[in-house]
């Protein structure tokens, strides 16, 4: 060490910490191009309020990041809030011919209700297979050739089953009317001739409602579809082809307007390299108008989703709207808060179907909306 240099001594003493602080820096630009790369993700999700939590935990000002964090969380938070406790108030003060309208206390009491009946109902169908299968293994015991016949079990919907076969419904007419509205949105677009023909439908059957659609369809349906072993009972057909009616306008339009808007410089470099229709459509038509067929998709779904409630109440096919309409009838005590769960769960599912509808948008187009 007597041969050592003063300066040789300090800069190794000094360098690991400056290597440390290196490591750092670059821990933390990852952290950070990591937190831009997933934040548009999480805001498509509706969980954007957890970007100024990732920025904090990487460094960043807490002070600007706290008041992000309140902006996006805190405020709704409390608008949540406001709302439950105005409708506490408020809600006893209103009286009905079947009492006042329930509280949040009472509407999230009928939750656990409808929760513990489904849990009931799944019990007694696994017991209803378990002794079904216990009968038939102790016939074959006794006889290995005996003709064994299984039944199914059929027991009362339970509210999530009717969530379930409510969109199940609705997928199936949305499905039908995307067929449908996106190859005459491309033909429309493409063509103006077409487009002449067919905006005057659109604006003609556009505002047509469901109820006005629904004894129609029921009608066709039971005329034309006639099966002794039916795949489909007739009540969720006619409620799919009624959400199909009036939902397949805003797919049509959007797409149309898509397609319309293409760059004419593409389309005439279509023309030069004589690309043939089916090329032209899904080489450079298709992938420039997807954003607003999207848009139009996230439309008719909504439109689709709220259709479906009235469809179903007058079709009475087992969903949500069954389920309300035979609440209303049923007028018991807890009727008012069992509606008030199926309008937060309509409101609910809505608001996640638009959440899906969004993130696919975001995944598989350029220009999605955020």
């Amino acid at each position: 060490m007597q041969g050592s240099d003063p300066m040789t001594i300090a800069s190794d003493t000094l360098r690991p910490d400056a290597e440390t602080q290196a490591t750092r820096d670059a821990r933390r630009r990852r952290w950070f191009a990591w937190i831009d790369a997933v934040a548009s993700y999480l805001a498509v999700l509706g969980l954007g309020f957890l970007v100024p939590i990732l920025k904090m935990i990487g460094g960043d000002d807490v002070r600007t990041q706290s008041k992000e964090l309140w902006r996006q969380a805190g405020v709704p938070l409390l608008a949540i809030l406001i709302f439950l406790g105005i409708w506490s108030v408020l809600a006893p003060r209103i009286q009905t011919s079947l009492g006042a309208i329930p509280g949040p206390a009472a509407v999230w009491e009928q939750v656990g209700v409808l929760a513990a009946d489904h849990v009931a109902e799944r019990a007694k169908e696994k017991a209803f297979y378990e002794r079904q299968e216990a009968r038939i293994a102790a016939t074959l015991a006794a006889d290995p050739k005996a003709e064994i016949k299984r039944k199914s079990y059929v027991g009362k919907p339970t509210y999530v089953d009717k969530i379930l076969t409510s969109l199940k419904t609705v997928f199936t007419g949305f499905l039908f009317g995307t067929i449908v509205a996106i190859p005459l949105g491309i033909l429309s677009g493409l063509s103006p001739t077409v487009n002449a023909a067919i905006n005057p439908l659109v604006q003609i059957f556009k505002p047509v409602s469901p109820l006005a659609w629904l004894p129609l369809v029921t009608m066709i349906v039971s005329a034309l579809y006639v099966s002794s072993d039916p795949l489909f009972e007739k009540s969720f057909l006619v409620s799919a082809i009624t959400v199909t009616l009036c939902s397949l306008w805003p797919t049509l339009i959007n797409t149309s307007l898509g397609v319309a808007s293409i760059d004419k410089d593409l389309m005439n470099v279509a023309r030069v390299l004589r690309l043939g229709w089916a090329k032209k459509v899904f080489k450079l038509v298709l992938p420039s108008s997807l954003p607003l067929i999207f848009t139009g998709m996230r439309l008719s779904l909504g439109v689709g989703w709220m259709v479906l409630i009235a469809a179903e109440m007058l079709a009475q096919n087992p969903g949500l709207g069954k389920f309300v309409w035979d609440e209303f009838q049923n007028g018991s005590a807890a009727s008012l808060a069992r509606i008030l769960v199926a309008v937060f769960t309509i409101g609910i599912i809505g608001f996640l179907l638009d959440r899906v509808m969004l993130a696919l948008q975001s995944a598989f187009t350029w220009s999605a909306q955020r």
